[in-house]
Order: C-alpha cells, then structure tokens, then sequence
C-alpha cells in the first residue's frame, strides 16, 4: 500500500508546473488588483468615512454642536473611549483609504497598458488624495504615524512624526504632484469617481487644498502659510460649484450615502438639529433655515435639541429633508468653503484679495449649492447682522462659514478651532467639558505601540481631549 501511495505522489510531481495552473486562483479575489481600482475604492472610502455620522467612528457633527443626540448622549458628553472612537476613525483612515492609495502605488507602475505619462500622472492624483486624507489626521490628533506608516510587515510599530514637519512634507509633495500634473495629459478616466480623471480639476483640487492648509498654519508659522497661500491663490482654485470636490453616492445600496444610513435606513431616531445651531441660524433670517432644518414642528417655531441632553425625538427640530435622501452628495470640498479660506486669507494679509468680497462670495455660493433665489442671498448679505466687518473678521468668517458646512461636521470644527468662532460652543451638562481640540489616540496603542505612543502623547501635551495641535494655538476654547 505504501509503495501504491508513493508511486502516485512521484506521478504528480512529474507533472509540469504548468499542468496546474490556474487551480489555485481565486477569482473572485484576486491576487492583482488594478491601480485604478484601488484609487477609486480609496475615494469612495474616504467619501463614506468623512459622511458618515456613526458614533462609532465620526462624531465632528456633535464636536461642531451642529447635531444632538437623542437618547445615547455619551458621544455628545466627549466620551471617545467608550466605543474606541479614535481607534476606529484611525482605522477607517490608515486602513480603508491610505492602504488602498499604497497599494495602488505600487501597482501602477507594473500596468504595462498605460504610458508613462498616464501613470505619472495617476500617481500624482493618488498623491493629491494621499496628502487630503494626511491633513485629516494630523489636524485631528496632531502626531501621528507617518515616515514610517503603511509598510505592513516590514515595521508593525511605527513612530510618530511630528505633526508640524508632516504638514511641511505633505506641502513638499504637493508642490510635486501639481507640477507633474502641469505637464497635461490624461489620469484615471472614469475610475475617478470625484473628477472624471480631469486633470485641471485635480490641479485645482490640489491648489484648494494647498490654501486650506496654508490658512491652518497661518498663526503658528505665517511666514510658510503666506508663501503656500500666495502660490495656491495665484495658480487657481475652487471659483463655482461645478468645482466642488462631490462623491456621488448612489440611491440603492451598499452605495448611499452613509447619513441616510444612520437617519431612514436604520429606522431609529438617533439625531435632531442641535440648540447651539438651530439658536445661531433661525434670528438671522438665513434662507437655507428650512433646507438645513426641517420644520417638523410647525406651526410652532424651529426648537433644538438641548445640547448633549437626551432630546424627545418629536418634540425637537429635525435633519432637513435633504439628508435624507439615499444619493445625497458626499461633500468633500466646496467653492463656498475655498470663498471663505480666500477671504480669511486676505484678512490675515497671506494674498491680495477682498475679504468682504469673498465673504460673501462664501455665502452666495453656498446659497446657490442650495438652489436659493439669487434675490433671496442678496438680501441676506444685506442684513447688519451678516454684512462683513473688518474689524471682527474672525467673528463674521466664523460664523457664517460654519453656518455654510452644516452636515460637514470635521470641517465646521477645524474652523472653529482655528478661528474660535462662533462663540456659541457650549459645555455639555453631564461631562461639563469643554469641546475637544483632538480626537484622543486608539485605545490599544498604549499596548501595541507603547514607547511610540508614550513619546507622541508627550510631545503634544498628553493624549488628551484638550492638547492642541500645533497649528491651534490661539484659541481660548469655551
């Protein structure tokens, strides 16, 4: 028997190698995936993460006091530990799209069917998309793993960089990735779910998002902020909204738009507008108050949840119809938004620009997302209460930019922390806490990445809710 058993294994392996391939591929996970592939996943991913509204991940919406929580207040009271919120987040970020834009790196340059030229500048595009999600984790823990991050196997524990030499990397490679695709030529087609592979639009892109960190940095390190600032302004940015950086998000699932996730297709009633908002934007007549707000309560007048207080689902103001809806735009980055980075710039004196104009360029461009009668917009602007004034620019900036990114919970937070505007932040009852200036790191990493977490976590000040990062530096908190 044992003679029978050896005679077959000496059989098989007389077979050519040949003989057996293709039996141990599985199709339907491939071993090879495509560059644009992975680029388009990574777009998609970064779409859901920053849309979301999951507490177990993204709660800026609460950080910014835009949403309040019904029932589950934990979140609203700044307990991140509790679901492991900046873990998850991390993960989301390192994990779903910096992994994605790695691979797709490597991968690109091995695609025998595309140029030279083509692959360049589809590495480019992967570099704009690499530096966008970058900026989002260090202005949302400062240090963060960097120089050494995403090499797998080849170090599971990697350092910290320090947050303000990340940013001047990312601004190094940004200059690189926009002078690559100066040159023209074509990206990624239709695997580019954001620009349809056109190149100038990624090249305004990159120019938008050059200036948005040149006005993070602007009151740690003005004299960079005004070189970066100087440099996007002149080269273009976001002017419309057929600029605006949109993921289209689809009407059926596992494609909609995460928000109507959480609002209809779970069936709870887990979020209404918050009192810090709905107390902001009601007194001053602003025209988008039923598209941002909708009016459940009616005849009675828009009444917001109690800020970080357990909030009776029907007796407060809801979410406007708007979110709702499963293919409800995943914004990312719009000319309303770049408006008001120009007009903070030119009110820091980084760029040669109007304030007042872009102001309220930032007002009617949001307006006109909105679909606001053009008339209706003039006569907002024209209100004291909303007419820019030099004077306290932080105050009209702020307030009406954060007004403008209702729903982009992350970017209405980051604004109010380098502006401190507008002064309506309110302390939660129940924690009693001020709003976090930073997500607190992953809970395992004390464990996993011990000495490199214990250097990060010192040189920022602690792992704590109230350690800055380093371009927040002026503000006074709430």
């Amino acid at each position: 028997m044992k003679k029978i058993i050896l005679l077959a294994l000496l059989m098989v392996f007389t077979f050519s190698c040949e003989d057996f391939e293709g039996w141990n591929i599985d199709e339907k996970h491939p071993a090879e995936v495509s560059g644009a592939y992975l680029f388009t996943n990574a777009e998609k991913e970064l779409a859901i993460r920053m849309q979301s509204t999951s507490v177990n991940y993204n709660i800026f919406k609460l950080f910014a006091q835009q949403w309040n929580e019904t029932v589950y207040t934990d979140e609203s009271n700044y307990d991140l530990a509790g679901r492991n919120i900046g873990g998850n987040f991390w993960t989301n970020l390192y994990y779903g799209v910096l992994a994605n834009t790695t691979a797709a790196k490597k991968a690109i340059p091995n695609e025998v069917l595309i140029g030279e030229n083509q692959a360049a500048n589809q590495l480019a595009m992967i570099e704009i998309l690499e530096i966008y999600t970058f900026h989002i984790l260090v202005d949302t823990y400062g240090n963060v793993p960097y120089s050494e991050a995403l090499l797998g196997l080849e170090n599971l524990i990697p350092k910290y960089d320090d947050d303000a030499e990340i940013y001047a990397d990312l601004a190094r490679r940004l200059d690189l990735a926009l002078n690559t695709l100066s040159l023209g030529g074509v990206g990624f087609g239709d695997a580019d779910l954001f620009y349809s592979g056109d190149i100038d639009s990624w090249i305004m892109l990159g120019n938008s998002l050059k200036l948005k960190m040149a006005v993070r940095i602007s009151d740690a390190d003005p004299t960079t902020a005004k070189s970066m600032a100087t440099a996007a302004y002149a080269a273009g940015v976001m002017d419309n909204n057929s600029d605006n950086l949109v993921f289209p998000f689809e009407s059926t699932p596992p494609n909609n738009n995460p928000i109507w996730g959480s609002l209809v297709q779970s069936g709870r009633n887990d979020f209404v507008v918050a009192d810090t908002y709905v107390d902001l934007i009601v007194p001053l007549n602003d025209p988008r108050t039923p598209i941002f707000l909708d009016d459940n309560l009616a005849p009675d007048p828009y009444k917001g949840g109690p800020y970080g207080e357990g909030s009776t689902y029907s007796a407060h103001t809801h979410i406007g119809d708007a979110f709702h809806e499963p293919d409800f735009e995943g914004m990312l980055m719009s000319a309303s938004e770049v408006s008001f980075l120009v007009a903070e710039a030119g009110a820091r004196g980084l760029i040669e620009a109007d304030p007042a104009a872009y102001y309220e360029k930032g007002i009617k461009m949001s307006m006109d997302r909105w679909d606001v009668d053009p008339a209706e917009a003039d006569a907002y602007v024209a209100q004291a209460s909303v007419a820019y004034n030099a004077a306290e620019w932080k105050k009209s900036i702020g307030t009406q930019k954060y007004l403008s990114l209702f729903g982009r919970g992350f970017e209405a937070w980051a604004s109010w922390k380098l502006l401190d505007e507008p002064a309506i932040m309110k302390r939660p009852p129940v924690s009693e806490l001020p709003v976090p200036r930073r997500y607190i790191y992953p809970n395992s990493e004390e464990d996993v990445n011990g000495a490199n977490y214990e250097a990060a976590s010192s040189a920022i000040g602690g792992d704590a809710l109230n350690s800055r990062v380093f371009w927040d530096i002026n503000g006074n908190g709430n």
